[in-house]
């Protein structure tokens, strides 16, 4: 008898985008997607072109979006070139 303790079982709900396009025809993507029959969940990851193969990747629930959302929304969205001075004393503890 199969051990199905450790398979994973995945539905994409809806597809919502291709965040990169990688030259070996993975795409990372964002998709609502349910994981072993739970609610379906915001779901940013690099999938083969046949979702048949995945990368770890990243799981939000919805406020946890809501509050990326949130945090971007007005922020210029240009990376810092340099490390912002209160992170670095909370990282020394």
């Amino acid at each position: 008898m199969k051990d199905t303790r450790n398979e994973i079982r995945f539905e994409i709900i809806e597809h919502i985008g291709i965040l990169e396009q990688h030259q070996t025809g993975w795409n990372k993507e964002l998709n609502v997607v349910s994981w072993n029959g739970n609610p379906g969940k915001y779901d940013i990851r690099d999938w083969s072109a046949d979702h048949s193969r995945m990368s770890r990747g990243l799981t939000l629930n919805e406020q946890e979006m809501k509050s990326l959302i949130g945090m971007t929304a007005n922020r210029e969205l240009k990376l810092p070139q340099q490390p912002c001075k209160k992170r670095e004393t909370e990282i020394e503890r």
